[in-house]
């Protein structure tokens, strides 16, 4: 917020004495002379956020998002960049709404483009001077015309179809039989992802602080076989293990003396280590790359590295490195830079791809610039999405698609489009048969997804009462042309959480009840909504759980969505989607979250082992094994983490590890037996 913004908020009915209003007119003064420090613009709030803060929480309850968005507009000048906070609406749901959001675009369907790539640097530099200018109009207290969402801190943090089985994919990899050793909980079957944590049925390759530690599991008793260490500036962020090559990402910061503060650089690097004799890793090469790691994916031989690029002109049109990121040390060329929708830009999503059988020889690489933002990638694509907010385009906000396809390495730039609405996470979106699916929570433009700063006694519900979402369902085609959609599912409410499973897509929006609507997507041209359950709470997490079931991992709500009763398990029989049914629950009563609510990574799921493994928090934080069967849930297995380590549960044989911190338990996995622990 600028300070004349400050200032319209203080008024002298808000002091009761003259005590109050002496101060009142203090901070009248000192508002009209605050500046907003180059150090707090929001592109420095951003590259801070993305560098400290590795997962994203979600925060449910209205009042703690007006307060975490009060705080936010206070720091950042009340610019409204690369910062999404929750919000809910107060007013009454509407069921099965067939009114239409009002934007200025509300008749014209989305259309496919072709990407534009730059002309020269000299056209990117201007990109980022205008978008300064934009930031600086609004720090000055402006209409904030302009934001885009850096959603992605891993795309991780980032949650549609990934595999109900995720051993599956390492089976296919590796031809060992799924039910040899679990993998990673991926977002797109087939399609590998890093983790904190990986096994290759030989040995345990965990991350802590900053060494990777690689234990040998074969024999009854574990035995820590290497450690490969890095440097003190280096970062450790994912590991990835195939064919006895192991992928560490880390990420370097470079800080600049104190007359250039701007020369703080994040750079990526993903190094190569042939683990073929765990005793002694050997490096085989590195690829390095401007900007903080997003995220990572492997399909075949190929690794696809992500990082967020953030551009600065501080020092000049010359400082060329300062703008437009670099791959293995060279600048990205511009006619591999891929320009945005909006003439404006200050960030790159930089995407590179290297053969895990050459590392050191970068196969292609594409910048996409403008603002960074939620990453889904599919077996053949990646689409980059960027929340949007202009009021000068359009009423109601609205999402940035970027579509670029990949194989064998090959990165090439297919199209782009725009939709109204922004999405939850990413499993809002699908690929299927080459169309693009999607669900997006439409608000208001200006809204924005930030709390009104809320002073002096003012009601926080009744600014939340103001805003009314709503949510529409799209089918996009190969090229990104709209061929269908469905709006106002829900008014009134938000998304929380998506599935989509073949032909039919599951969505849950939620104010009071956790209304699961099913979604029949068999033609495209003409989605249709088949079925529709209220049930108290929501989910915020589905997963498919074998034929005709659907897991739901959220919160149980009482009736008047005001009172937790803590985390709840569904299991809902969607055997028919026109009539789904919850047919169990299990309600975590002295818990009040998940780690898989943000990382779905975090979660353990095996339909063919029947285990459904996760961390859940309340006075004790405590890792969980459940089975289900027609009977309900059943606890199987829990145990009190300590320390802030992030914790993964995995199996190997007939063995399940659990690995926190420095820490690695083994259990068996027939009653769940302690066998082993070690130290590392």
């Amino acid at each position: 917020m600028s300070g004349k913004e400050l200032k319209s908020h203080v008024t002298e009915e808000q002091f009761e004495d003259e005590k109050d209003r002496k101060i009142g007119n203090e901070l009248r003064e000192e508002a009209d002379k605050i500046e907003v420090p180059d150090k707090l613009k929001p592109e420095r709030i951003e590259l801070m956020l993305r560098e400290h803060t590795e997962q994203k929480v979600k925060r449910w309850k209205p009042i703690y998002t007006a307060i975490a968005a009060a705080c936010c507009a206070v720091i950042v000048g009340g610019t409204a960049v690369g910062v999404q906070l929750d919000k809910k609406s107060d007013s009454n749901y509407t069921a099965s709404s067939k009114e239409k959001t009002k934007s200025k675009n509300t008749e014209k369907a989305a259309e496919g483009t072709q990407i534009a790539s730059a002309k020269d640097y000299d056209e990117v530099y201007d990109y980022v001077k205008a978008q300064e200018e934009s930031q600086s109009v609004q720090a000055r207290g402006g209409a904030a015309t302009y934001s885009a969402e850096g959603a992605s801190m891993d795309s991780s943090s980032e949650k549609a179809v990934a595999s109900s089985d995720t051993s599956v994919m390492q089976a296919v990899d590796s031809g060992v039989t799924a039910s040899d050793y679990s993998d990673t909980n991926v977002r797109e079957d087939g399609v590998g992802e890093g983790d904190i944590v990986k096994t290759d049925g030989k040995n345990l390759y965990t991350m802590y602080n900053n060494r990777i530690e690689i234990v040998n599991i074969e024999k009854q008793n574990m035995e820590q076989a290497a450690t490969i260490r890095l440097e003190k500036n280096q970062d450790i962020r994912e590991i990835y293990i195939k064919d006895d090559q192991l992928v560490v990402v880390y990420t370097e910061s470079y800080y600049g003396d104190e007359t250039d503060s701007y020369s703080y650089r994040i750079v990526t690097t993903a190094e190569i280590y042939d683990v073929s004799n765990p005793d002694k890793p050997i490096s085989k090469g590195k690829v390095t790359q401007s900007g903080n790691y997003n995220t990572m994916r492997v399909s075949g031989d190929y690794v696809y590295l992500l990082s967020d690029f953030n551009a600065s002109i501080v020092n000049g049109r010359d400082a060329i490195g300062e703008y437009v990121p670099s791959v293995q040390g060279k600048l990205v060329e511009d006619s591999n830079i891929c320009m945005p929708q909006y003439v404006r830009g200050d960030t790159y999503t930089v995407v590179s791809s290297f053969s895990l059988k050459n590392p050191e020889e970068k196969v292609d690489s594409k910048a996409i610039f403008g603002c960074s933002g939620l990453v889904y990638v599919s077996k053949n694509n990646i689409y980059v999405c960027e929340s949007y907010y202009n009021s000068d385009d359009s009423d109601v906000t609205q999402t940035c698609i970027r579509k670029i396809s990949y194989k064998d390495g090959i990165l090439k730039a297919v199209g782009q489009t725009r939709i109204d609405g922004t999405l939850n996470d990413s499993f809002s979106l699908d690929e299927y048969e080459g169309n693009l699916r999607l669900v997006t929570t439409v608000s208001s433009n200006g809204d924005s997804g930030i709390m009104p700063l809320v002073l002096f006694g003012d009601s926080a519900d009744s600014e939340i009462a103001k805003q009314e979402d709503t949510n529409y369902l799209y089918i996009l085609d190969e090229k990104l042309n709209e061929l269908s959609k469905i709006e106002d599912i829900a008014k009134d409410e938000q998304v929380y959480s998506a599935r989509f499973i073949g032909k039919t897509g599951y969505v849950v929006t939620y104010k009071q009840t956790d209304p699961l609507f099913s979604i029949d997507l068999s033609d495209p041209k003409n989605p249709q909504i088949i079925g529709e359950l209220k049930i108290p709470g929501f989910s915020e997490y589905l997963h498919p759980y074998g034929d005709g079931l659907l897991l739901g991992i959220g919160m149980d709500v009482d009736e008047t969505g005001t009172t937790t009763n803590g985390v709840k398990l569904s299991m809902f029989d969607i055997s028919n989607p026109e009539d789904v049914a919850e047919v169990q629950k299990y309600v975590m009563e002295d818990c009040y979250s998940t780690n898989v609510t943000y990382e779905y990574k975090a979660a353990m799921i095996d339909v063919e082992k029947n285990m459904i493994g996760f961390v859940a928090y309340g006075e004790n934080t405590k890792y969980y094994i459940f089975s289900y069967d027609e009977s309900g849930f059943k606890c199987l297995f829990e145990r009190e983490m300590t320390g802030y380590g992030n914790v993964r549960g995995l199996y190997a044989g007939e063995y399940f590890y659990l690995v926190s911190g420095n820490t690695v338990e083994k259990y068996e996995l027939n009653g769940f037996k302690k066998v082993d622990d070690i130290v590392l």
